[in-house]
């Protein structure tokens, strides 16, 4: 899995048959994508590439309170506009604050697949008893996709394996391996990327203007990536 992403010479990736697992596609519900034409213009794109399925994953947080009957709504609205071969699929990107601890407690959660929730957190510094939250996760019987875990750097190496032995999938960001987030993200993307860390990877795309870094530095002319 992902072994195209692991060279270090130019390279031109197949595409064909991957899933996008974390996006901001859906329009208008956050700092995402605006205007559904846009929406549409990456989809079309993805046709281009072979991408199959994509994942609709609009934030949730206390700053952008999404509820998922609205999400759900304009999923099925979006739904009826895009008439391509693209699979589309909704979930949500759930950011670990207080919040999110009531809809956990509530089980009013969109899963990413079956029984599994998208999170993420700050990317400075953990919320207070990260651990735990994680834990409760569990414990109300979901599986924690932790979102882009390269790009959390307050958290120490060590730390990935003890989440891995926990049950926690990682899902990896494409930019992060064409430095998009920085050397250190990019660095430690490909550690985790060796290790055989990763579950599942995204785009997270935000605007069309990131799919075009994307086509330039991971797609159409590839990019001399370290490997170490």
């Amino acid at each position: 899995m992902f072994e195209f992403l692991k060279r270090k010479k130019p390279y031109a990736p197949d595409f064909s048959g991957m899933t996008d697992s974390h996006s901001h596609i859906l329009p208008g519900v956050d700092d995402g994508v605006k205007e559904m034409s846009e929406s549409l213009g990456i989809l079309s794109r993805y046709e281009e590439l072979g991408i199959k399925e994509v994942w609709f994953t609009p934030h949730v947080m206390e700053d952008v309170p999404n509820t998922s009957s609205d999400l759900r709504a304009r999923f099925a609205r979006f739904q009826e506009e895009y008439q391509g071969p693209v699979k589309l699929h909704l979930a949500a990107e759930y950011m670990m604050d207080y919040g999110f601890e009531t809809l956990l407690a509530e089980r009013d959660l969109l899963e990413h697949g079956e029984g599994r929730v998208l999170v993420e957190c700050s990317y400075l510094e953990p919320p207070m008893g990260l651990d735990n939250i994680l834990f409760n996760i569990q414990a109300a019987g979901y599986i924690p996709i932790l979102a882009h875990p390269e790009r959390y750097l307050f958290m120490d190496t060590k730390k990935y394996p003890e989440l891995k032995k926990r049950g926690i999938l990682f899902q990896m960001n494409w930019g992060s391996l064409g430095g998009l987030y920085g050397r250190h993200v990019q660095q430690r993307a490909f550690d985790l990327l060796y290790e055989g860390m990763y579950d599942m990877s995204g785009s997270d795309i935000h605007n069309h203007r990131m799919f075009r870094y994307y086509e330039s530095i991971l797609l159409d002319r590839g990019a001399e990536l370290p490997c170490e």
